[in-house]
């Protein structure tokens, strides 16, 4: 698999090969015209480094402590649903591969298997991510099976009270296995400040809040004692034309001041988006789409490539910037730039024009 793979690139083609139009449609695309999914890497693509110079880099640790482990490089892998469309294992192969790499998986509840096989699959750490969809006592049952399970921290993603229309998949009337699940969103829609108080008494462990867009929730967030803030737009699979979540980081670093960690997701497709999302505040970014290819690519294997890539190219990042550690990464070494290409899923690597593989 090492000699197989010497890009990201070459996954995401290797996955296309191997993916039919539907599960491929419902990973690269968005909701709607797109455009949220867009801005995530139009974020990117607009920032530059400021690279120092006459700086000792001749030893890199590109690693990072989060909720008391040891990453290897601060990239978690987001939850995704319905894994097993991507490789039979599921989730099981997402916690595999960090575990292998060194990093944590953050397991979705829209997942196969079930969350106590993908415990059991590694004796690593892992995070446990749950979508609302029954009332308090539902509740209660599902976090007493991830405390027993062992599960590190709790996530609870709150930006899907209404359910997208994702329109890449529609053109096939492909729909994930969840999706065909009869799942009452009532739940979801009802979620509160005050479920989230609730489900914070029950759980009794570190919680993190995925979907935070606006300065506004995060300091709302800190106030109910989240431990962890995730800036999130579900890659652009919930709200179109919402703001690119790199564009939103500064507000809510601001607003948080400290008082919490900070995760982001959305448009993370290099070691370059990792060093950027970095220097602007967060203390770590996590992965979906390129987890999905990695696993689509070659399973375990090919998602353990996929980080082991990201990982080389954000040495390399940090190399010729001038940061040997992550604690000497300052706002200073990035600043606004005009992009040069039209920003896609997939314009990180030149030799994807226009974004769809089809």
């Amino acid at each position: 698999m090492d000699d197989q793979f010497l890009s990201n690139e070459e996954i995401v083609l290797a996955a296309r090969r191997n993916l039919e139009q539907g599960p491929w449609d419902y990973l690269a695309g968005g909701a709607e015209s797109e455009t949220t999914m867009r801005r995530n890497r139009l974020g990117f693509d607009r920032l530059a480094f400021r690279p120092r110079v006459l700086v000792d880099v001749s030893n890199i640790d590109p690693s990072t402590d989060f909720l008391g482990e040891r990453l290897r490089i601060p990239v978690l892998l987001a939850p995704i649903g319905s894994l097993q469309v991507f490789a039979p294992e599921g989730a099981v192969a997402s916690a595999r591969a960090a575990a292998a790499f060194g990093t944590m998986p953050v397991v979705s509840s829209a997942t196969q298997p079930l969350l106590e096989e993908t415990a059991a699959a590694t004796d690593a750490p892992k995070i446990f991510q749950l979508y609302v969809h029954g009332d308090l006592e539902w509740v209660r049952e599902i976090v007493a099976r991830v405390k027993a399970a062992g599960y590190k921290a709790l996530c609870i993603t709150v930006d899907v009270a209404v359910y997208s229309r994702r329109e890449r998949p529609m053109l096939t009337r492909w729909s994930t296995p969840t999706q065909r699940a009869a799942v009452n969103r009532s739940f979801l829609a009802s979620l509160t400040w005050e479920t989230l108080d609730q489900i914070k008494e029950l759980w009794g462990g570190p919680l993190m809040l995925k979907g935070v867009q606006t300065a506004e929730d995060a300091a709302l967030a800190v106030q109910h004692g989240v431990d962890v803030i995730w800036v999130s737009n579900h890659g652009g699979r919930q709200m179109d034309h919402a703001l690119g979540t790199i564009d939103t980081l500064p507000e809510v670093v601001a607003a948080v001041a400290g008082k919490a960690k900070i995760v982001l997701d959305g448009g993370i497709q290099r070691g370059t988006d990792v060093l950027k999302a970095l220097a602007l505040g967060a203390d770590a970014v996590a992965i979906g789409k390129l987890q999905g290819w990695g696993l689509a690519a070659g399973g375990a294997d090919g998602l353990r490539r996929a980080l082991e890539l990201l990982e080389h190219e954000l040495t390399v990042a940090m190399g010729l910037t001038g940061v040997p550690r992550l604690a000497d990464l300052t706002p200073a070494h990035v600043c606004r730039a005009e992009p040069v290409v039209p920003a896609h899923e997939m314009s990180a690597w030149v030799n994807m024009p226009g974004g769809r593989l089809v």
